[in-house]
């Protein structure tokens, strides 16, 4: 039985020192995470896709303004005898010639000159469009660097609870190896030593807690970063310094006015809707062309036909316009009312936000000075209860409350800190500076 013990642990040894050695630690600054961020996030690659579309479409309202040049050619083969009856003076009508293939062809050519304005319309519009997609774009990186912050936050966050947890941990232990003495000395009793190793026992399992968030956080910063799941990543602490310099927030609000991807797509979006009504009026306007063509055709041993060119200009109008409403021109004047009623509710909702993390940032950076004189007094109590309990004038219970109190303080500045510094990154992105460094 002691034999197959051994080589349990023997095995389950092993196995963790190749889990270690399997595991990959990558030291990164905050920046440095954000950049792997952007750089491997699939959202980014639909909006890749979405600025390629746009493109698309302004190359076709560009072709609309080239000259349109069609060829067609036909070659029939006539296995009847057909009948042909020629029909002018001088030429007798009956048993003309035998017909058995025909062929001909045709070149047909035709350049806008004017059209309403639609073409030019349409190229700028799409312009719009494609400017408007690539600003949707740089949004929603700023979005993805706020992101990639928040998760890079919890595994700071995680990461120091462990160590805070760590060190308590051990000197508890070594408390309760001081505590096993003084009972079997008989100078405290078991009952206290008890209560020692319950506290001890405690600490244990919000250090696994604590382990277990880091290991799910650091899995979702592998994820957002296109890591492999085995990476182990160090944090850099030093980012938690970032939000000592906090201006008012009128700054911030112009700041959000000026920088704010969405808001600039969005009166991209508009201009393009306004183009899409000029469009839609133009409908009802005519369109001319300059034309031009070349036909050529042979029917053996009747008719051969070459150099027949034309050119003249072709003028386009649908009567049917004069009795039907121009739904294109409804649909277009809708548009423009829905993002001008969008833009105001942008704005309003920008006025919020901007607010609201300015005063969430505040608040985060009033909760360190508080956490911070908490653990002061947490720390000193534990000293004062540590020395009333070695001269016998405080109980083991008092002990271990002031130890827990001193733990919750420590870890509490730690996270104030770490909050703080992702609460000011939440007001940049609401103002649309959020970049990397």
């Amino acid at each position: 039985m002691k034999r197959i013990n051994n080589s349990v642990i023997v095995l389950s040894l092993f196995a963790g020192m190749m889990y270690t050695h399997a595991q990959e630690k990558k030291q990164l600054s905050l920046d440095e995470a954000v950049q792997l961020g952007i750089q491997n996030s699939k959202s980014l690659k639909i909006d890749a896709a979405k600025i390629e579309e746009a493109t698309a479409d302004l190359l076709e309202a560009k072709n609309r303004q080239l000259p349109e040049l069609k060829v067609s050619a036909s070659y029939l083969y006539l296995p009847l005898k057909p009948n042909v009856d020629i029909r002018l003076p001088g030429v007798s009508g009956a048993g003309g010639p035998e017909v058995h293939q025909v062929a001909f062809g045709s070149a047909n050519l035709s350049v806008p000159i004017y059209s309403g304005g639609r073409i030019k319309y349409g190229i700028q519009s799409a312009k719009y469009l494609v400017e408007a997609s690539k600003l949707s774009t740089e949004n929603d990186k700023v979005a993805i660097a706020y992101n990639v912050a928040q998760a890079y936050n919890n595994l700071f966050k995680a990461n120091q609870s462990i160590k805070v947890l760590e060190e308590n941990l051990t000197a508890s232990q070594k408390r309760d190896e001081t505590f096993l003495k003084l009972e079997n000395n008989g100078v405290i009793a078991r009952n206290d030593r008890l209560k020692a190793n319950l506290q001890t026992s405690n600490i244990e399992l919000q250090l696994l807690e604590a382990k277990n968030n880091y290991n799910i956080a650091n899995i979702n910063m592998d994820l957002l970063l296109g890591l492999p799941e085995t990476t182990e990543i160090e944090v850099d602490q030093n980012y938690i310094d970032e939000s000592d310099d906090v201006k008012p927030v009128d700054f911030y609000l112009n700041e959000a006015r000026e920088n704010r991807k969405d808001l600039q797509a969005l009166d991209q979006q508009r201009k393009a809707a306004e183009l899409g009504t000029k469009s839609a009026k133009a409908e009802n306007l005519p369109s001319i062309a300059f034309t031009g063509g070349y036909v050529a055709a042979d029917i053996p041993k009747f008719l051969t036909i070459y150099n027949a060119v034309n050119v003249g200009v072709g003028v386009s109008y649908n009567l049917s316009n004069l009795w039907k409403e121009n739904s294109s021109l409804k649909q277009s004047k809708a548009r423009e009312m829905q993002l001008s009623a969008t833009n105001e509710l942008l704005n309003d909702n920008i006025k919020l936000d901007v607010n609201r993390e300015y005063q969430n940032s505040d608040y985060s950076k009033k909760r360190i000075a508080v956490f911070e004189k908490a653990a002061v007094q947490a720390n000193e109590n534990y000293r004062i209860t540590k020395n009333k309990y070695d001269n016998g004038l405080a109980t083991m219970t008092e002990l271990l409350d002031a130890d827990a109190a001193q733990i919750a303080a420590n870890v509490g500045v730690i996270n104030a800190k770490a909050d703080a510094a992702l609460a000011y990154r939440k007001l940049l992105q609401t103002t649309g500076t959020l970049t990397i460094k």
